[in-house]
């Protein structure tokens, strides 16, 4: 439900005004569907916590306080020790108006969150993907931090249903998964909750589910692609392939986000396993002497098959014609020139033949105009794309 600037600031200031015991709420540094994050200090240690609260009377909504708070009854029922990647609840309660629970603050992105600053961002994965790719070992250690944390929950019976970098907090340089408000039991015929571009094509929200959003969080790592772009790989397929690491990543992730639900990992201790299997069959792993270069070269040949293999049988192609008026433009899709098998570039009207059936973006180029920007177009719904320079509404014919 999304609500206006003055309905955000009534509530935030609703929040500020809550008693919390023991805790002085500070500032606002989080916010979600239906609950808000707060720095706050507790008055006898002074020492600094996240605080999460969520209304218990909301118009409009059902019950988001009771939904939240019989999700952390699930996660302290079920989860027998505190998990090193999971994020740590230490007192629920409640007040007049609120639901709260007190975790763990997480590290400044700006510096080290032992004050107040006024600048405090709580550093999450989504932020560290917003200044580029991590590198070969950072994305290892993140991938191996998500997969143990979610693990956790897996074994213990639950779903979290929400997986993504904003849900991935660094706290003491430790990756570790929050936000366990869509926490569910494995087995359950699930609503579709959680965020949308992270959820499978299936929409059964299972831990397969979870398998999935996994596998676009390690995607987004390695390219520096949004998700929402799975799977290109644009100008970084030379790095991705000829780096051992990323190449067992990748393909760990083309695997996660398998079309069939039943070619997925079925959860994520699956997942994590066949990650630590994939890193000791690396045949760089085994020859990273003086046979260095011969081992890339056989690493990047192995993964381009398999990244073809998992295009060829698991992303259906189609053909899609283009037109504009005037003739002749050339065609972007998803920022890349389309070419004829010779490599010349496509021009329309025309038919692009094995294009992947799913949303791409769409431009057209031609010389002495502006590019015309078609939007995205859902290959698998859409067989044709109709455009015009100087209309005030261009069109798509579906």
């Amino acid at each position: 439900m999304n609500e206006s600037a003055g309905q955000r600031s009534s509530s935030a200031n609703d929040d500020s005004q809550s008693e919390i015991p023991d805790f002085e709420l500070i500032r606002q540094i989080g916010q979600g569907g239906f609950g808000r994050v707060w720095m706050a200090r507790n008055r006898t240690t002074g020492r600094l916590r996240a605080i999460k609260l969520i209304a218990k009377s909301r118009v409009g909504t059902a019950d988001p306080a009771g939904r939240e708070m019989a999700s952390i009854t699930r996660l302290e029922a079920h989860l027998r020790h505190h998990h090193p990647n999971l994020v740590t609840i230490h007192h629920v309660g409640q007040t007049g108006k609120h639901l709260f629970y007190v975790m763990d603050l997480a590290d400044d992105l700006n510096s080290a969150a032992q004050s107040e600053p006024a600048d405090y961002e709580p550093a999450t994965l989504r932020h560290r993907l917003g200044k580029g790719p991590p590198t070969a070992s950072e994305c290892l250690a993140h991938a191996r931090e998500l997969l143990a944390g979610l693990a956790s929950l897996h074994a213990a019976g639950m779903v979290h249903r929400d997986v993504k970098p904003a849900n991935c907090l660094f706290i003491d340089g430790q990756l570790r998964l929050a936000d366990f408000g869509l926490l569910t039991r494995t087995g359950l015929h699930v609503s579709r909750l959680g965020t949308e571009k992270y959820m499978p094509p299936d929409g059964r929200m299972d831990t397969r589910a979870d398998i999935y959003a996994v596998g676009l969080v390690i995607y987004e790592m390695v390219t520096g692609f949004s998700a929402d772009r799975f799977p290109q790989f644009g100008n970084c397929t030379g790095t991705v392939l000829a780096d051992p690491t990323l190449s067992v990543l990748m393909r760990l992730a083309l695997d996660a986000c398998a079309t069939d639900p039943q070619a997925r990992f079925s959860d994520a201790g699956q997942m994590l396993c066949a990650l630590e299997s994939r890193l000791e069959q690396s045949p760089v792993a085994t020859r990273i002497g003086r046979r260095r270069v011969i081992g890339l070269v056989g690493i990047a040949a192995i993964a381009l098959v398999a990244f073809g293999a998992y295009w060829l049988f698991h992303v259906p192609r189609v053909s899609v014609n283009f037109i504009t008026y005037p003739f002749d433009a050339t065609i972007l899709l998803d920022d890349e020139q389309l070419t004829d098998e010779k490599g010349d570039p496509l021009k329309t009207p025309c038919t692009a033949d094995r294009l992947p059936a799913r949303t791409h973006r769409v431009v057209f180029r031609l010389p002495g105009r502006p590019d015309l920007d078609a939007g995205k177009t859902d290959f698998s719904k859409t067989r044709q794309i109709v455009e015009r320079w100087g209309a005030n509404n261009p069109s798509s014919e579906k």
